[in-house]
């Protein structure tokens, strides 16, 4: 698809199409950077008449799928009247310098800027509850590490090129760590439905506390014990990771982000 964009929006369209009875049976529907993935696609019906016949039923049932989809007509994302995800951040990661010249500002600025941003989630995947945020304008957009660190601790709140992302488990990553999340056990969690915090198409705002809110952000007293939990808005329909998401912090099947 040509971007980002246009990816959520056919994404969305495919949510609510799905939600009318309009699609072929499919078992996930998964966004990414710039691609909607279908998987499964088949006609829902089985009547005993042979694997074979059941393999060509389904093969012309994605083939006249794939005829209509260029007919299609998609709405732009809604995206008012969503409260957003609160995410808490002590802005205090190890590149915070190196991500403040990059912008060109004080180190102090580097919470003022990001806290004030507007994100959505596009897509997920890497690990099971990491959303690929957007809403940072290009000219603070960051390359990634050049040297990619071998564990990235759980919580810790990331750049790379367009995206935000904190991590919801310790794992290797090549972004630019800016903060963390005092209480990352809310990204991900099994026993809630859905499992993810943080699903396509989700708002989200980061709200900075502790030692390193800036000027103008709301800054907390206290140790991260009295780091208030994220606050979470309407959970919009969508795909949550799996724990078969791919191991990488790039988007998968898309060009990574400076890797």
């Amino acid at each position: 698809m040509a971007d980002g964009e246009h990816a959520e929006a056919f994404h969305a369209e495919l949510i609510r199409r799905r939600e009318r009875g309009e699609l072929p049976a499919v078992r996930e529907i998964v966004p990414a950077a710039r691609t909607v993935l279908l998987d499964g696609i088949h006609d829902g019906i089985h009547d005993g008449t042979g694997e074979r016949s059941s393999r060509e039923r389904s093969s012309r049932v994605r083939e006249r799928f794939a005829r209509e989809l260029a007919s299609w007509r998609v709405e732009p994302p809604r995206r008012a009247g969503r409260e957003p995800v609160e995410i808490p951040v002590v802005y205090d990661g190890p590149d915070l310098d190196e991500v403040a010249a990059l912008w060109g500002v004080p180190a102090g600025e580097v919470a003022a800027l990001h806290s004030r941003t507007a994100f959505r989630v596009a897509f997920c995947g890497f690990a099971p509850g990491f959303g690929y945020l957007t809403g940072l304008p290009e000219r603070l957009h960051v390359p990634r590490r050049t040297t990619p660190r071998t564990r990235v601790p759980a919580g810790a709140v990331a750049l790379a090129g367009p995206y935000t992302g904190v991590y919801p488990r310790p794992s290797p990553g090549g972004w630019q760590i800016v903060g963390r999340m005092p209480d990352p056990g809310a990204l991900w969690d099994p026993a809630r439905e859905p499992a993810a915090l943080l699903a396509p198409g989700t708002p989200v705002r980061f709200v900075a506390v502790g030692a390193g809110a800036g000027a103008g952000t709301e800054a907390e007293d206290g140790g991260a014990g009295a780091l208030p939990a994220p606050r979470a808005g309407a959970f919009p329909p969508g795909r949550a990771p799996t724990d078969d998401s791919p191991a990488d912090d790039s988007p998968a099947g898309e060009s990574p982000v400076g890797s």
